[in-house]
């Protein structure tokens, strides 16, 4: 594709709302908490540790809220402030149990990445928050 061809159809793309753009950056969030589930759920140290198993079921279930409300960034922000509170306290939790469990990298990133991930969503409610008294 030439550079032309890139221009036109990047102009051509719809307007995307603060809001919406707010949303996707909040599945893009998502995503990275998914891979963490998905790490700690095949992980072997999850069947001898089964409180690991807390911020797996945690992701799924704020996931899970979330996805059905995409399309409709209010009730999207309005589930993600309802879950973030239980999220953010199965992160707390993985912190103590991931060490007792494995000291590899691995696990150690992968609290790293679930405490990003949760201050990152806090972030993002607290703007999407503010676009939507500001659309009111």
């Amino acid at each position: 594709m030439n550079e032309q061809t890139e221009n036109q159809t990047a102009d051509t793309k719809p307007e995307v709302s603060p809001l919406e753009e707010l949303v996707h950056d909040c599945q893009m969030v998502m995503a990275h908490a998914w891979m963490v589930r998905t790490f700690v759920k095949h992980s072997d140290e999850s069947e001898d540790f089964p409180e690991l198993m807390g911020i797996a079921r945690s992701v799924f279930d704020t996931s899970r809220a979330l996805e059905t409300r995409v399309d409709d960034p209010a009730a999207y922000f309005k589930m993600l402030s309802k879950k973030i509170g239980k999220l953010e306290k199965a992160t707390q939790q993985f912190a103590i149990d991931a060490p007792e469990a494995s000291t590899h990298t691995n696990f150690q990133q992968a609290v790293l990445s679930m405490q990003t991930c949760c201050r990152s969503l806090r972030s993002l409610l607290e703007r999407g928050q503010q676009e939507l008294k500001k659309s009111v």
